[in-house]
């Protein structure tokens, strides 16, 4: 592609965020971008980016950018490599990883990726197909959304959601567990326009962040303790006789159950667990469930505790207690990702195992548990470790153990990136790796109902290639012939959109290729989409379980109401919120966002105990580990909380430690996620 005249093109945000924003790309005669600006004939993106991918240009081309494949000559951890062509780094690759499977058998090989890519092709496409013919073992992805998801599925049973654009017809908007300006800022003009006509918003988060700051009202709840205000809101709309009996009796199962559950979140109970004044939960309660139309927007904060699961079930079953799902403007955002209807099974060809040399399904690895997996894994332990779209040694959980994993002599490791992250110092073979503007993908999202194709607005840099080209030809060189390592991206693609879902009807290759984005046919007529207003969950019983076995709340081990000897060591809670001009990492080589993700914020009295003033020094340890960062007395934690904005490249402290060396490795109630929000700490201040 050499553009002979200036010319726009079309492609999409592949950033792990709700928005899947639908780009229009300048480039100049000479095929170089020029700028880069939101679509404004998308209907969810409508014109506009977020300061992240506004300024995105500038990490396309920024002179730190990896180029061509390198080669370790340092130790692990030093970042010392020389240049290699792709030949040798391909051969080497395939000769250790056919060596190890011959040694240790082929589930010592472990993947490690997540949301560096959410497109599906560069995602989870070509990249599964690999590992699963390969015998690797096979990760469990749970850093981010399982214990939401598996919250959501045991009570709605589909990931389905309001859509944005029904945000403007609301009268009351409750943001919890959700910071809308620095995570799904698309939604944010659908909010405005519903206050200008009289809506109210709330937001509900053991942070002030700055959503929260431009709310009607905001809600301090403790970390960890959503699941006990959800049934302490439920305790009053059932008491007061609050409910839609009506929906519930047609629509939902264990009501009965719940309100027996309910009945001990009293007003007084659910203020000491939550720390939200009694009077204020009776008043939301009230407010939300004759407010009509009410509508939630969760989001995947209020689940990253040991209670996150269930957290996320009580919340999601609220609607459906007040009958919210009915309305225009009602019911409940956390994930509308199930509706993009793809055929996930053959893209990703888990079957493959079967042709494998293991024959059957792999093992399972949490990376959540990544520290665990490197250092304590055995039959057979990992040897080999292949990194792509993520970078564990700065967002995985007791980064102490991780690192220490890394640095093993004996451990095979391949990164395949855009930058030299901190995983990629400890990388044997340091891939480089195309951005979205320069590779084909199809995307779905789980913020709106469009469905998106990009095609490459740009050459690659230097020798970058894409997830699909590294996997494809790495397959060839250990001699995979199967005919999935043959298929092109626009194969790929009509497999994914053949799954003959009514939802994908008429949406093919060549309609995408003509309109870049397309509503899913959820609707005739782009009518607005009511998933559940006649019930149709996606339980076994197609009812919304409101009260699903197992939910009650207790507080989390590190909590203020947890463990008491921990609580006595470590008596503050940490919260690690994304910052809201980061994407977890992947910017934080940015000097600005270094600034503000190396602050804490603290409580004035927190502050004053320890003899801590605003811009002092601090150091923030428990027994995993310690940071160092700057205090911010600000307002924006509740006494007994403070927080970081996360993630810190730990490459850019002072003392190369970040919050996750300080959280750890115990996971969620269920769905086995990441508990990064339980977390107690102590704090101290640093000597001049």
């Amino acid at each position: 592609m050499s553009p002979t005249a200036p010319t726009t093109r079309v492609s999409t945000c592949a950033l792990d965020c709700p928005d899947a924003c639908s780009l229009l790309v300048t480039i100049d005669e000479s095929g170089r971008a020029t700028r880069l600006r939101g679509n404004p004939n998308h209907p969810v993106t409508r014109g506009f980016l977020c300061g992240k991918v506004a300024q995105y240009l500038e990490r396309q081309y920024h002179p730190n950018r990896l180029r061509y494949p390198i080669r370790r000559t340092g130790a692990k951890g030093e970042g010392r490599f020389e240049r290699i062509s792709w030949d040798s780094a391909l051969d080497q690759i395939a000769s250790r990883l056919s060596a190890i499977a011959c040694d240790f058998g082929p589930e010592a090989l472990l993947p490690y990726s997540y949301g560096g890519s959410m497109g599906l092709l560069n995602g989870s496409g070509m990249d599964r197909r690999f590992f699963h013919r390969f015998g690797a073992s096979r990760l469990d992805r749970t850093i981010c959304s399982s214990a939401g998801t598996a919250g959501l599925n045991q009570t709605l049973g589909f990931r389905y959601g309001t859509e944005p654009e029904q945000f403007a017809h609301s009268k009351l908007i409750l943001a919890w567990g959700a910071n809308i300006l620095g995570t799904s800022v698309h939604l944010w003009p659908f909010i405005v326009e519903a206050r200008r006509r009289g809506a109210r918003f709330y937001t509900i988060d053991p942070v002030l962040q700055r959503t929260g700051r431009l709310a009607d009202k905001h809600f301090y709840v403790n970390p960890g303790s959503d699941l006990a205000l959800a049934l302490g809101l439920a305790h009053i709309i059932i008491g007061e006789n609050l409910h839609d009996a009506d929906y519930i009796a047609r629509h939902t199962s264990n009501f009965d159950r719940l309100r027996a559950t309910a009945a001990r979140f009293t007003p007084e109970h659910t203020e000491a667990l939550t720390g939200i004044p009694r009077a204020d939960i009776i008043a939301l309660a009230r407010e939300y469930a004759t407010t009509r139309p009410a509508v939630i927007r969760l989001n995947y904060g209020a689940s990253r505790s040991e209670r996150g699961g269930m957290a996320f079930s009580a919340v999601a079953m609220l609607p459906a207690l007040i009958g919210s799902w009915k309305e225009v403007g009602g019911g409940l955002q956390a994930s509308t990702s199930q509706t993009h209807r793809f055929d996930r099974a053959a893209i990703e060809r888990a079957d493959l195992q079967l042709q494998s040399p293991l024959g059957r399904e792999a093992r399972l690895v949490n990376m959540s548990t990544l520290g665990h997996a490197l250092n304590e894994l055995d039959n057979p332990p990992v040897k080999a470790l292949f990194v792509y779209c993520s970078n564990p040694a700065a967002i995985a959980p007791n980064q102490s153990a991780v690192r220490r994993g890394l640095t093993r002599g004996d451990l095979f490791t391949v990164v395949h990136e855009q930058f030299q992250t901190d995983t990629a110092d400890f990388a044997d073979i340091l891939l480089p790796a195309t951005t979205f503007l320069e590779h084909t993908d199809l995307y779905g999202a789980y913020g709106h109902l469009h469905t998106q194709l990009a095609r490459p607005a740009l050459e690659p840099e230097g020798e970058a290639r894409s997830n699909v080209q590294l996997f494809r030809e790495l397959a060839h060189r250990l001699g995979f012939h199967e005919p999935a390592f043959h298929e092109s991206e626009d194969e790929m693609i009509r497999t994914a959109l053949s799954s003959g879902h009514e939802y994908l009807n008429g949406i093919t290759v060549e309609s995408l290729d003509q309109h870049r984005s397309i509503r899913l046919n959820v609707t005739p007529n782009n009518e607005p989409f009511l998933p559940f207003a006649e019930g149709n969950f996606g339980t076994p019983d197609a009812k919304c379980n409101l009260c699903p076995e197992g939910m009650d709340y207790t507080p989390p081990t590190e909590s203020r109401h947890g463990d008491e000897s921990l609580r006595h060591r470590f008596p503050l809670e940490l919260v690690s919120p994304k910052n809201d001009d980061s994407m977890n990492s992947t910017f934080g080589y940015r000097a600005d966002v270094d600034a503000q993700t190396a602050q804490l914020w603290m409580h004035s009295a927190d502050a004053q105990a320890r003899g801590i003033n605003d811009g002092d020094q601090v150091r923030v340890f428990n027994e995993r580990g310690s940071m160092r960062l700057t205090a911010a007395v600000n307002g924006h934690v509740r006494q007994g909380a403070v927080s970081s904005p996360a993630v810190r490249q730990p490459r850019m402290s002072p003392d190369g430690s970040t919050a996750n060396f300080l959280t750890s490795e115990r996971l969620t109630d269920i769905g086995a996620g990441a508990t990064f929000y339980s977390c107690l700490v102590q704090v101290e201040r640093c000597g001049d």
